[in-house]
Parts: C-alpha cells; structure tokens; sequence
C-alpha cells in the first residue's frame, strides 16, 4: 500500500537573472512524517520552501501541496515558521495569537479558546495579557510555534525552528513538534542541527548549490555512508581476532575501540569470535555508522 503524499516537487528550477537557486530538484514529504531539508547557508533550502508555501513561484517545473495546486482552501491547511520570525512586537499576546488565527479562518471565540489553552499548555498563561517585547526569545519562539498550529493545520513548515534557543526551550519546542506528528501532523523542517535530524526526522533531503545531493530515510543514508568497521567497548586483545585488519583506541575513559575488518571479514563473524573467546567481554558492539554532521560535511566539501 502505497503513502499518502504531502508534498510532490517535479523538476523545480529557480532562478535569480543568472544565478540558478534551484536546479531540477524532484522529492516527495510523505503525509505524518518529519521530513528534513537540510543543505549549507546559500544552497536554496529557503527558495525551495517558499516555493512550496506558493511565496515564489518555480520557473521550472511542477509542485502539488496536500492533493493539488497550493489554492487559498489548501493554504489554510499549512502553518509556516520562517527563520525570521514574525510576531507584532508591541501587541498584547493574546490579542496576536487570537487575530493571526482568525486570518486562517477561525472563528474569533475559537481562536481565543485555543490559545489560552495552548499558553497553559506552554506554561505561559501568566503571559497572555503582556506584549510580545516583554517575553523572552525563547518564550516569544515558543508563541510563534503556537501561532503557526493555532489554526490544527495538516502540514507545518518550520525553518530553523532552534535557532538561538537554550536546551530547556530546544526541549520544550521538540516535544510540541512530536506532539504534532503524533497527532497526524506532517513536518518540514530545515535546520543546521544534525543530532535533531538523527533524533527527530524520518527522511532527509540535502540540496547544495541548488541540486540534490542526499535523499532518503535517515537510517538508510547513514548506513550508506557506513565503514568497513565496526565500534566495541569491552576488554580483550582486539588485535588477535580473525579478520581484523587495524584496531584504533579511542580514549575516551571506556575502552572504546574501532576495528578496521578485511575486505572478506563480516561483523557477525566478529561477532561469533568475541562470543566464543573466554578472554573477551564486550559491553557494546556496533557498525561504524557516521553521524549525520560528519556525512553532512563530507558531501559538502566533495562538492566544492
């Protein structure tokens, strides 16, 4: 049985005069996933979104949003974080939160019902009588991540949605995020925090000067990316075992270990040699997986 698709993109070219911003980009975000745009300041990351979000329009190609052509019915349906946020500063909380979600077409009792109860939600009741400026960054990114689901829309768009949040707010918004995946909500998300795309998202999409580069489930990119190797904590004479061509200590206070297989040589015989070794302990054994900010490097500076 075949997903539900949220987002289609075929071919989409954007250019700016002569600079092309976008080059025949095709990728699909499938419905109730977290999917991650990710890519090096400069790489069109931006653009691609605000063509998805009907801001821009592409100068190649074809995008359908939640069925179809992004239409005022559909649009109603998307709630959008920008990296520049954008909340009316000198205007009491509510107040904002009750009038930006009636442009979204909720009624006004509404609107003002779910955003008190959204505020106790975010344990900031105590704000709603203040204006936005006398809130913290933290507290105001955490309303504008409000306002963005105050209408129950089916897809969110949020562009750096961590940028400049200290770990307790970075908690607080992951959770919000999950909550609304959890709910059926699809996720858009670009951010340069790789260990939150690891955490957070299903499948990835990574564009660099305009043109995809990675595309796929997370797992899967990792493990393509993965090392003839495999990681092990324990004690023993690694050196010895069969098929282990270079072992590399790591100190790191738990006698980590990366050993380097022959080219014939699988984990799983490792594996059974450690097992049957009476010599050897192992408390963790795993393949060399690189993190996401590794491979995320790696491919940016292969296409230099």
């Amino acid at each position: 049985m075949s997903q539900q698709v949220a987002i289609q993109a075929e071919h989409i070219v954007k250019n700016y005069g002569d600079f092309r911003a976008v080059d025949d980009l095709t990728f699909e975000v499938y419905a109730g996933e977290v999917f991650a745009m990710l890519g090096p300041n400069g790489s069109g990351k931006t653009t691609t979104m605000r063509m998805i979000l009907d801001i821009l329009k592409p100068d190649a190609g074809r995008i359908a949003v939640l069925g179809g052509p992004l239409n005022d019915a559909a649009k109603d349906r998307i709630g959008y974080l920008p990296e520049e946020r954008g909340l009316y500063r000198n205007v009491r909380v509510l107040e904002m939160m009750v009038y930006l979600a009636t442009l979204k077409g909720v009624p006004r009792a509404e609107a003002e019902r779910r955003s008190l109860a959204i505020l106790e939600r975010l344990e900031l009741s105590e704000y709603a009588r203040k204006k936005v400026n006398e809130l913290s960054k933290g507290m105001q990114q955490k309303i504008q991540f409000a306002v963005t689901v105050l209408h129950q829309p089916d897809l969110i768009i949020v562009d750096e949605p961590f940028s400049g949040l200290d770990p307790v707010n970075t908690l607080a918004l992951k959770d919000l995020l999950m909550e609304f995946r959890a709910g059926g909500g699809t996720v858009v998300m670009s951010t340069h925090q790789m260990w939150q795309v690891e955490e957070m998202c299903d499948r990835l999409l990574m564009i660099h000067r305009g043109r995809q580069q990675l595309y796929g489930p997370v797992d899967d990119i990792r493990k393509r990316y993965a090392l003839h190797a495999i990681i092990v904590e324990g004690q023993g004479d690694w050196a010895k075992l069969p098929g282990v061509q270079r072992v590399e200590l790591t100190e790191n206070g738990r006698r980590r270990a990366l050993l380097h297989l022959q080219d014939a040589a699988t984990p799983d015989e490792v594996l059974a040699a450690i097992t049957a070794a009476p010599d050897m302990t192992i408390e963790r054994f795993e393949l060399a997986v690189p993190s996401l900010n590794d491979i995320f490097i790696r491919v940016v500076e292969e296409h230099r």
